[in-house]
């Protein structure tokens, strides 16, 4: 049984910085993939430089030229690439050779699975808020390595999520917003209530 950690994603404001270096998540995420969320890569420099150095920062990409994400790496905006498109066992291993950062792999294939250091499970459609079926993700469909559980995870299904995947990371964006906005009180109470889970396990 492990300790599920949390990660806050598709972070857009200062303000959204202030709630998460209150809240203290373990990870959270700037999205560089067409979203509502999107940020460029100097808003994100400039976030970044507000964050607490005991959060680690994630950029979510989607298809994105490999020269983008390596260099939003070297100028230390993210410590994480998350990749959530179509990309390829190629794409992997090319960004493997240019930087040692950890590597998430959304809805991986195969070959793509074996390379990833970790695994992102998600509704088909990203920050849609909507879940997927969890069943497939248990016995004998259970991932082999660390896995990020998002799509639909809010403050009142985070504890049930625990519960029955214990996932490595519990991946949240639309589920801690109030009309499309960071809500601080809902980041504060689903990292509690994920915490909590954490030591009834």
């Amino acid at each position: 049984m492990i300790n599920t950690k949390v990660k806050i994603c598709g972070l857009t404001r200062i303000e959204d910085i202030h709630y998460v270096n209150d809240a203290k998540p373990d990870y959270i995420g700037f999205v560089f993939a067409e979203s509502r969320r999107k940020v460029t890569p100097q808003k994100a420099l400039e976030l970044r430089g507000k964050l607490s150095v005991d959060i680690i920062p994630v950029g979510v990409f989607v298809n994105e030229p490999i020269e983008n994400v390596i260099s939003l790496v070297e100028n230390a905006v993210i410590d994480m690439i998350q990749l959530h498109g179509s990309e390829n066992a190629e794409y992997i291993n090319r960004i493997k050779s240019l930087t040692d950062k950890p590597i998430i792999k959304a809805n991986a294939d195969r070959n793509t699975a074996l390379l990833a250091d970790y695994l992102l499970f998600d509704n088909i459609v990203p920050g849609s808020g909507k879940c997927f079926d969890w069943d497939t993700l248990r016995g004998d469909g259970r991932p082999q390595k660390p896995f990020f559980l998002a799509g639909g995870l809010g403050i009142d299904n985070i504890q049930e999520a625990i519960t029955k995947l214990n996932p490595f990371v519990a991946d949240t964006s639309s589920g801690v917003e109030t009309n499309g906005i960071k809500d601080c009180f809902k980041i504060k109470e689903f990292i509690q209530k994920a915490r909590l889970q954490k030591g009834q396990g």
